[in-house]
Parts: C-alpha cells; structure tokens; sequence
C-alpha cells in the first residue's frame, strides 16, 4: 500500500512539474565553431589579446580586491562580455543590459554556406570594431542586432571562446514583474516564428551557464534587453526589479554615452548609488558629483581634460575636478571613451 501511494504522489508531482527550459547549447556550439575558425575573428582576437587583454588583465589583478561582490552588472554593456570577464574573471554571474536582443541562434542552420559565409563576415567587422574601440557604438549595434545572426549570442560566444571559456547550457527567459526568471520551453521556442529580425526580439534575454576549459566550476552571464531610462523603468519595470533582487554589487560601466548624467535616467544612477559597492568606469561612469554624497571614494587613472562628445561637456568638470586633485596614475591601455585630447581614462569608485 505504501508503495503504491508512493507512485501515486510520484506521478501527481511529476504532472505538475515544470516543463523544462528549451537549451540551444548545439547550436551555441555551432555558431562557437564557426567563429573560432573564421579566418577574420582569429586575427582580431590575436592582436586584441597582446594589445588589450594583456596589460587590462594586469592591471585588473593589481586592482580589483579579492573582496568584491562576485554579481556583476554592466548597464549599456551589450556585446562586451570579453570585458567584463577580464576585469572580474571570477564573478558567478555577470548581467548585462543594452537595448539590443540576444538573437535567434537557430538562424545558423537556416543559412546556405554562401549567407553563412557573409554573416560571418559582417559579425567579424562587428568584432574588430569592438575589440579595437573597446566599446559598440549604438548604431553598429543595432544594425548587427537585425542581421541573419543572433549578434548579442555570438559577441558572447565570441569572448568566451577568446578567454578559454566554453558554454555548458544556453537558456533564454522572460521577466516577470517582480524580477523573476521564466525560462523558454521546448513549447515557447517553436511559438518564435516569422522573419528573422522578429524573432531576433522575441527571443530577447539570454543565460549561458559556462566554465574555463578544463574546470568544473560553472558561472552565469545575462543579457537582458532593456531601455533604461526612467520612462522605460516605469513602464517597464522586470529589468529594475530583477537588478534590485541582486542585492549588493560589482559594476562597470563604459562607453555610456554619458547616458547616466541626464535627467532621464535618474532611476538607474540612483540604482548604482544604492547597489554597487566596488565599480570600475571611464568619464561616462557615475561621476563624482552623485557618488561622493552617497559615500564613493574615487582613484583616477590616466588623463581626462574633457568628453570627446558633446554630451558629457556638462558633466566634464566634475571629473576634471576630480582628477587634478589626485596624483597621476599611468594606463596602458584604452578604457571606454577616451578624452578630447585621446588621452585614456578609467575611474575606480568604491566605497
């Protein structure tokens, strides 16, 4: 008698279990092939790692404590998980924000060799420009977001690839209100039809469980799609709510189109005064004005004498002020934006 209530409850559970999330891991691995053998990205990758990965990974050992919060968030950080894996290569998870959609990975086995061939091709371009401004710009990030590629995937699957890490699981979600995490199943994912920008968004928010070759250890990264000023937080408010449910966190912020010193996005400055307790940024970071107040010490690195755009000249003397009153500290490598004079600049705030 026990045993049959046993099966009974057994099946009763099982009914109600969940539907498990859809993994597009084959096809991860697939777009990760071909990108690892095109003949472009190999010889980007190559000159990125002596040029920039080297010094930025030296400098970041030295600097970043071994007591910093292990989440991390880049808000306008799509596509640039390369560097948020060099400044915390130990975090258990990293969540990027950008207003561009992870993509449709199954496009890649739609394609014929030649479509294949030119897509590759124009995610390469991407990726140079990437790894040689060390940021996107908006623009080009939005024109590669409607190709036939899942462009946030790839850059992903890119940076993994470029700093021996491989994917163990590719999940994508959907966000409540509340924050919460609803994971596509196998039914979700076959309702994702229609042309491929369309289902570009629809499949907007993607979780790649990885690990560095050789190791056990698994680690997270988020791409969330997400306008992040305040009207869109209001409107909108899954992304906020699923950054505040984090709790206490690293950050980096760059090439930010000095995005956090306008009124419109009050909510999100005031989410990194209230959340971040070590962060690393250039000029378009949170600038000294906000986050002294709220308790932030800063360290300035390389030259700053004014925003190479128009649209960080009203924060500008904020941070010249800044750092004229610390002593130089010299930076080898590019860092987000640089200044008006093309002088390197990068700020560590903590508090």
């Amino acid at each position: 008698m026990r045993r049959l209530w046993a099966l009974a409850a057994l099946a009763v559970s099982t009914a109600h279990a969940e539907p498990a999330p859809h993994d597009f891991i084959d096809e991860a691995r697939q777009l990760t092939t071909a990108l690892e053998q095109h003949k472009q990205v190999i010889a980007t990758q190559d000159e990125y790692r002596s040029r920039w990965i080297s010094p930025a990974r030296t400098f970041f050992a030295e600097h970043v404590p071994s007591t910093v919060p292990r989440t991390v968030v880049y808000p306008f950080g799509g596509g640039d998980l390369a560097s948020a894996l060099v400044v915390y290569p130990d975090a258990d998870s990293i969540t990027t924000l950008s207003l561009e959609p992870a993509g449709d990975p199954r496009t890649i086995a739609e394609l014929s060799p030649s479509q294949l061939r030119t897509a590759l091709d124009n995610t390469a371009d991407d990726l140079a420009a990437l790894y040689k401004s060390s940021f996107s710009r908006t623009q080009r990030m939005q024109d590669a977001s409607s190709g036939k590629l899942p462009s946030q995937l790839a850059f992903a699957l890119a940076a993994l690839a470029l700093l021996d890490y491989e994917p163990v699981a590719v999940r994508y979600f959907e966000l409540s209100a509340a924050g919460d995490l609803r994971y596509l199943t196998d039914a979700d994912v076959a309702t994702v039809t229609g042309g491929t920008s369309k289902r570009h968004r629809a499949l907007a928010n993607v979780e790649i469980a990885f690990r560095k070759q050789g190791t056990t250890r698994v680690q997270i990264y988020r791409h969330i799609m997400a306008n992040l000023d305040d009207k869109h937080l209001v409107t909108s408010p899954s992304a906020l709510a699923y950054l505040t449910r984090l709790g206490t966190v690293a950050g980096i912020v760059k090439a930010a189109s000095f995005l956090l010193a306008f009124d419109e996005f009050a909510t999100m400055r005031g989410y990194l005064i209230d959340h971040v307790s070590w962060m690393v940024s250039d000029a378009s970071g949170l600038a000294p004005k906000w986050g002294k107040p709220a308790g932030f010490t800063y360290e300035t690195y390389g030259r700053f004498a004014r925003s190479e755009m128009d649209a960080g000249a009203p924060i500008s003397p904020s941070w010249v002020a800044e750092f004229k009153a610390q002593p130089h500290r010299e930076l080898a490598f590019r860092f987000g934006y640089p200044d008006v004079d093309y002088h390197h600049n990068l700020i560590i705030a903590h508090r």
